[in-house]
């Protein structure tokens, strides 16, 4: 049995309003919410779109895609216009057009909304709101799709949107939420919707019980790195699964200096005692990295700075192959009995690309 952490009054005060949102400039998006927070509506997190009010011109799915959207000028398809993202079909009757997303997490409390209109020009939404709501069980899906459901609340007021632009506002709204509903007025395309928040996890009711304490579905953050580059990003590496190719990892750009190593920094999603670790270089061939360490600290809710002098080594150096899951049991690390940390840095000699990065252990 797992239970979910939940207080009573997230539980019960859904009528409250929530913060007055505040517009983010685009080029702050991510610097505001990329070590704080994750999307919780990402498709790399299993979410998924469970109805929409219309697809005609592009499909609704293309909204939670973590990658940036593209443009195929020049190609058209059965119903017009290629386009990487929602479109709707033009004239709607009603107010307005609407999807409704299950997050890819058990919960989450929203922190941010991105409404990108990448490309859209002149057929983009006009204007956006948001809403969310709180509902488990086997019947949940079944009961927000449908038109009389009464559980939606504002998390995002009505916003004018622009044309081919990543738009963003703050809502730092504490309620938790399982799916939200984003309206379109009155018709249109949105290439990509972000919901940019923290995780509420469900954790196994025993604390014995083994869980990966790193993992983004457990509220695992990656807080920082030394860089990231070819389009790859530092949050990938907590991810479910393993990808599907070499592009959903982490990898850093080419190193010409002697004695050169890149590092990142992961707050685990609950602080515990660390039992083995997986780092994995699935689909890195010909540019994983030579080797990696790993250091741990107990921080709180801190961000530590990578020269922290209270890091300890658990892994020492580790030589690295191409395309493997390297696993690591308790045998093989060091100053982990007994002992309790928050945050790990992996540190990878001296560059190159890493798919996942898996810490197990048991919560406290």
């Amino acid at each position: 049995m797992d239970v979910q952490i939940l207080s009573p009054e997230v539980i019960q005060d859904t009528n409250s309003a929530p913060t007055p949102s505040s517009a983010i400039a685009a080029d702050l998006i991510d610097s505001t919410f990329g070590t704080t927070c994750i999307d919780l509506t990402s498709s790399s997190l299993d979410s998924s779109v469970l109805a929409c009010s219309d697809e005609w011109f592009a499909p609704a799915s293309n909204l939670t895609n973590p990658k940036p959207p593209i443009r195929r000028p020049g190609v058209f398809v059965p119903t017009g216009a290629w386009y990487d993202g929602w479109e709707t079909r033009r004239h709607n009757p009603e107010p307005y057009d609407w999807v409704i997303i299950k997050l890819g997490v058990a919960s989450g409390k929203v922190k941010g909304i991105e409404v990108d209109t990448a490309f859209f020009d002149g057929n983009h939404a006009e204007a956006v709101e948001v809403q969310g709501c709180f509902e488990v069980g086997e019947d949940a899906d079944t009961k927000v799709v449908k038109k009389d459901y009464t559980g939606w609340k504002q998390v995002l007021g009505h916003q004018g949107c622009g044309a081919s632009r990543r738009q963003a506002w703050k809502a730092d709204d504490e309620r938790e939420i399982t799916h939200v509903r984003l309206c379109m007025f009155p018709d249109g395309g949105i290439a990509r919707f972000r919901l940019y928040g923290q995780v509420v996890p469900v954790f196994p009711t025993s604390i014995e019980q083994e869980i990966e304490l790193s993992s983004a579905l457990m509220g695992g953050m990656v807080m920082s790195a030394s860089e990231e580059h070819f389009g790859s990003s530092k949050s990938n590496l907590l991810l479910p699964g393993r990808g599907v190719d070499m592009g959903g990892g982490w990898e850093t750009r080419r190193s010409r200096n002697p004695g050169h190593v890149d590092w990142v920094i992961v707050k685990l999603g609950a602080r515990g005692r660390v039992k083995r670790i997986i780092v994995d270089t699935a689909f890195y061939r010909g540019n994983y990295p030579q080797a990696m360490k790993i250091e741990a600290l107990d921080d709180g809710e801190g961000s530590p700075d990578p020269e922290d002098s209270r890091w300890k080594e658990i892994l020492g150096l580790q030589r690295m192959g191409p395309d493997k899951e390297h696993e690591y049991a308790a045998s093989n690390l060091s100053n982990v009995e007994g002992a309790a940390y928050t945050h790990l840095k992996m540190t990878i000699v001296p560059d190159g690309g890493v798919k996942r990065f898996r810490v197990f252990g048991i919560r406290l």
